[in-house]
């Protein structure tokens, strides 16, 4: 069987790409026309090192893929935080969605943004997370295809099962946030009843100079709760703006939802001996063995006043992270600190933050950064313009240097690949849900895994097993269901007969 190659030409044989000889496709380069070696793991120094900037590979991806197109937001907020007791910190607050699109219902089955910028006096801290304490890769280089996957089919601009499963299927560290995707926390009941997540690891670092890793998380004290499948169905129909308007409507009632801030810590020697990688983003840090630790309350008193000023331009960056906050070397993390200014300074221009709403309003801006679109101050009048200068200007202090860290192994890209997969979606499976739950996780996960073909079924149906034989048998039993019913065969369908499939299915809808 042939899938037709999606940049036009020859067909490309799918049984000879899986080992079967004759043509072979043709070699990945840049968009230079540089060849690539290796287009699945980021470059770093050791393989739980920090991300290098000859990288070009990943920038390459990357810039491209900031600029493909604008994210769309849904909400936010301004409240209150912590950094000392009795301290109040006026923050913004975005939620928003992953794969849907603007206008799309708010009660599909979706992760959820949740990132928060705190004004500080030492400047902005951007905490860009989500409703889940997991991701679904571990590498930022396979981000923008991670995206390209849940988005549209580039031919028919239609949703794609085929595209979302295979993807899933042969990347298996997605196991644990397609799990949690699945289960009942995978369709909100609005965005006041779920929690936020800084999800990465981060180094806090105390007055005298002592590091620690930490996390992040935002528990809501209106507590869990969750819409079933046939809930969130009629609610897309008859209120898709459900989420919206609820968060909307409590705020300009006066009940301000509120989330308790917490941290988890973990100290280097900790990190060493931790029996897998502390910064793996698809894993967790068990809460018996660290803890959370309350340090403050994230309150949402005040709406927008105007949707465009107020969240349009609300430009989030984790590499906002004032004195005493700095990055782990999270692959995931190491790739969003280039990608997210990257992304602002396209989307929205070089001085994105001098708009009001991403402003440093509460510290003073003094560099030598001047010019270009849309500069909305003076432009710092007639102070020099390069540093060093030997006349009046800002000076960088010793006193905010960042900590110290030691870094010497092999740079290259290594691949993170078969890192362990399966052992905290197997506790999440047998030990975290119930069974009524595993029953509706299999039953969500087969009514949409149903749709894509029958060979990457069998693919994602392995991935399950592999966490546990029950879970991979439920997915099968009721995959063998749905296909018995739709008379589904046995083939490898060509990338124009899966296309024309889709459109025509849409057709039918409508």
């Amino acid at each position: 069987m042939e899938f037709l190659n999606w940049g036009g030409g020859e067909p490309l044989n799918v049984k000879k790409w899986a080992g079967g000889g004759g043509s072979k496709p043709d070699t990945l380069t840049t968009g230079a026309g540089i060849p690539v070696g290796d287009k699945l793991n980021i470059m770093t120094v050791g393989p739980r090192g920090p991300l290098l900037v000859q990288d070009v590979v990943f920038t390459d991806e990357m810039a491209h893929f900031d600029r493909e197109r604008i994210p769309e937001r849904v909400v936010h907020a301004k409240g209150a935080v912590f950094e000392h007791i009795g301290k109040r910190t006026p923050i913004a607050i975005r939620f928003s969605s992953v794969a849907g699109e603007s206008g799309s219902a708010d009660t599909v089955r979706d992760p959820r943004g949740f990132a928060m910028k705190f004004y500080t006096e030492e400047g902005n801290w951007d905490l860009v997370g989500n409703n889940t304490p997991i991701f679904f890769i571990r590498d930022a280089m396979l981000f923008p295809s991670f995206i390209h996957s849940q988005k549209r089919n580039p031919q028919t601009h239609l949703k794609d099962p085929d595209m979302v499963w295979d993807f899933w299927s042969l990347r298996p560290e997605s196991l644990h946030q397609v799990s949690f995707l699945f289960s009942d926390r995978g369709i909100p009941d609005g965005h006041r009843f779920m929690n936020g997540y800084g999800s990465h690891a981060f180094k806090l670092i105390n007055a005298n100079g002592r590091a620690v890793y930490c996390k992040f998380h935002a528990k809501t004290d209106q507590g869990i709760k969750n819409l079933s499948v046939e809930e969130a169905g009629k609610l897309a129909a008859s209120d898709p703006d459900y989420g919206l308007r609820d968060l909307y409507n409590a705020i300009a009632n006066g009940n301000y939802p509120s989330w308790s801030f917490y941290i988890q810590v973990m100290t280097f020697e900790q990190a060493e001996n931790f029996p897998y990688n502390p910064f793996d983003l698809t894993k967790v840090w068990p809460h018996k063995d660290y803890p959370l630790i309350p340090v403050g309350k994230l309150v949402l008193n005040r709406n927008p006043v105007n949707y465009f000023a107020e969240v349009e331009q609300l430009a989030f960056d984790p590499s906002n992270m004032p004195s005493g906050i700095e990055p782990s070397p999270d692959k995931m993390l190491q790739g969003r600190l280039f990608s997210y200014p990257d992304t602002h300074r396209h989307r929205l221009g070089p001085n994105y933050l001098q708009l009001p709403v991403n402003c440093p309003f509460r510290a003073r801006v003094a560099n030598y950064q001047r010019d270009g679109p849309m500069c909305l101050s003076d432009n710092q009048g007639g102070a020099p313009n390069y540093y060093p200068n030997s006349f009046t200007g800002p000076e960088d202090h010793q006193h905010f240097k960042e900590s110290r860290s030691s870094v010497s192994a092999d740079v290259q890209r290594f691949n993170s690949a078969n890192e362990d997969n399966v052992t905290q979606v197997r506790n999440f499976y047998t030990k975290v849900l119930k069974e009524e739950e595993r029953e509706r996780l299999c039953e969500n996960i087969a009514g949409h895994l149903k749709d894509a073909q029958l060979f990457i079924q069998r693919k994602a149906v392995k991935n399950f097993t592999d966490v546990h034989p029950d879970y991979g048998a439920r997915v099968q039993a009721l995959l063998d269901k749905y296909n018995a019913e739709g008379g589904k065969q046995d083939v490898i369908r060509t990338y124009t007969q899966v296309t024309s499939e889709l459109a025509a299915k849409e057709r039918s809808n409508l």
